[in-house]
């Protein structure tokens, strides 16, 4: 168990850092101190004993990611309820589902996002709230919720007639094996389950956070992830509170163009991102330059090489505003070519593993120790990993893990639970890899997605994508298998096609050549037979994984 209680983090927090700025809306540019926040909380507090929440009740939380977002979540956790945070691009079905399977009482919710719900579809919400300004939208018959909201500003002036300081914050008194947040995964397999995630798994990743010395008081971070899935909420909110660093709300689609105008402007000290967002900074800005000729000639001058790989790398970190101590990269598989160029002109990046069930991270690597193809080494001290294979070291196997990270358990569903678990209490990752001497993992691929060659190998799919999609006019791939063989199906880059003056008629012909060409860097089983273009993008989980469960009989 760990020491520290995760409430009581977020009580300290509050107190030492009250004069700071935590948590700024980047569009709207409104700020709220850590005083700001807190009184926030002591509002809701007095709303939620009023209307007789219960310790373990479960508020649901569904929006863009802003102050307001941040400040429910807090509210709820620091009172000793359950937080139900859920994805915004979820389907209202699903919405509905959640909500009602989680058995929530109170619904927090962006304006936009309630009007594509149905109230008599999640009949047992006792209240919906705005995220916007805290109105309440709706009420259960019987309920005098609204009535309690009018009347909120003088009971706070009856609770707090000197006023509000930080002498007065004390949240739940609340063991760390409690369950504090119902995340509701969003995976690739297309089957949604709540992970129960507990007091002790979330300040494991808090505190080991606290070791590694990337973020500090009063230190900027920009968040563009949504908040609702596990890694953006516990590296772009829950640690920065934690520290008191700043954090800025990004609250729309993270283009590269927008990105780099957020960078230039707030000059964040930590970026967390995904392999996607990267990627196509690379291809923005970096892949063009790669690909003149003149460059092409100069980089093959040896000591010539090194001064354009350090002019590369200057332009691409004062681009992301130049004082960040490193970028952390996680939530889904990397594009190799990227990934190696990035090494190669001495980026500071790394790779991290983790997963919803660990809240999220299960191992890390700072940047000037990672090791490229790597997702770093096992928490020292936090968690436990071993390989299911007869020799971890260099045969494949399922990556499972055991420590302070892993969930309790999935909600209301005991068959999932037991099947996730060994006999012996290891959590199964889905994820096959290998490890080496230092407890370091390697990643080749899920186990639900492993095909079997009619001889009896192995194939990744994800590693035969990440050569397709170095090709000339692949913006994404799958690898599927048909009837015993290999197909591509592909999206091409219609940007890059249009922009070289392409005919959109060429591009079965460029496919087919990009075909043998990518046969020539696979071994025999895994070479592909046709590739099909798709006619659209892939649709993704909100951290940028293709849902290929969607495409396997396309």
């Amino acid at each position: 168990m760990i020491q520290e209680n995760f409430i009581k983090i977020y009580e300290k927090s509050f107190q030492e850092n009250w004069d700071l700025p935590a948590l700024t809306d980047y569009v709207e540019q409104n700020t709220m101190t850590f005083a700001d926040v807190a009184k926030e909380i002591a509002r809701f507090h007095i709303l939620f004993k009023e209307c007789q929440i219960r310790r373990g009740d479960k508020i649901a939380l569904i929006g863009r990611d802003c102050a307001n977002w941040c400040v429910v979540y807090m509210a709820a956790i620091t009172y000793g309820a359950i937080i139900v945070p859920i994805l915004p691009d979820f389907n209202p079905n699903d919405v509905h589902h959640i909500i009602n399977h989680s058995e929530s009482v109170f619904l927090f919710v962006s304006d936009r996002i309630w009007d594509t719900l149905e109230e008599e579809k999640i009949g047992e919400v006792r209240a919906v709230f705005s995220l916007t300004d805290f109105r309440c939208l709706h009420q259960r018959d019987g309920e005098n919720i609204q009535k309690l909201l009018k009347e909120l500003d003088s009971r706070f002036t009856e609770v707090y007639p000197n006023g509000f300081t930080r002498e007065n914050i004390r949240y739940a008194e609340l063991d760390n094996d409690k369950v504090l947040l119902l995340n509701y995964t969003s995976g690739t397999t297309g089957f949604s389950k709540g992970v129960m995630l507990t007091g002790n798994n979330l300040a494991g990743n808090v505190t080991y956070a606290r070791t590694l010395d990337i973020l500090f008081r009063g230190e900027r971070e920009l968040c563009f992830l949504p908040l609702a899935h596990a890694y953006s909420c516990a590296f772009n909110f829950l640690v920065p509170m934690a520290f008191g660093a700043h954090v800025f709300l990004l609250g729309k689609l993270p283009s590269p163009k927008i990105l780099l105008k957020a960078f230039e402007e707030i000059k964040p000290n930590l970026i967390l991102t995904v392999p996607l967002i990267l990627e196509k900074i690379y291809k923005k800005m970096i892949a063009p330059q790669l690909n003149k000729r003149a460059m092409k000639l100069a980089m093959n001058v040896p000591l010539l090489n090194d001064r354009i790989y350090a002019q590369i790398n200057k332009k691409l970190t004062d681009a992301m505003g130049g004082r960040f101590r490193e970028v952390i990269v996680g939530g889904a598989a990397m594009n190799q070519e990227v990934a190696d160029f990035l090494y190669k002109i001495k980026f500071p990046y790394t790779i991290g593993y983790g997963m919803t069930e660990c809240g999220p991270l299960i191992s890390y690597d700072n940047h000037k120790e990672y090791i490229p193809t790597s997702c770093g080494q096992i928490l020292k001290g936090i968690m436990e990993v071993r390989i299911d294979s007869e020799d971890p070291y260099n045969k494949v196997g399922e990556i499972q893990v055991r420590g302070e990270n892993v969930m309790k358990g999935y909600y209301k569903n005991e068959e999932a639970t037991r099947n996730v678990f060994t006999d012996d209490g290891w959590l199964k990752t889905g994820d096959l890899g290998t490890i080496d001497v230092n407890n370091r993992i390697y990643i080749r691929g899920r186990s639900k997605t492993m095909i079997l060659s009619s001889n009896g190998q192995n194939i990744y799919p994800e590693e035969i994508e990440a050569k397709l999609n170095n090709l000339p006019f692949v913006l994404e791939s799958l690898i599927v298998e048909r009837e015993g063989k290999l197909v591509g199906l592909v999206y091409p880059d219609y940007d890059m096609v249009d922009n070289t003056g392409i005919r959109h008629d060429d591009l079965p012909a460029i496919m087919e050549q990009n075909r043998k060409d990518l046969n020539k860097l696979l071994a025999p089983y895994e070479a592909i037979t046709s590739i099909v273009l798709y006619p659209t993008e892939f649709e993704k989980t909100p951290k940028k994984s293709i849902k290929r469960y969607l495409y396997e009989n396309y």
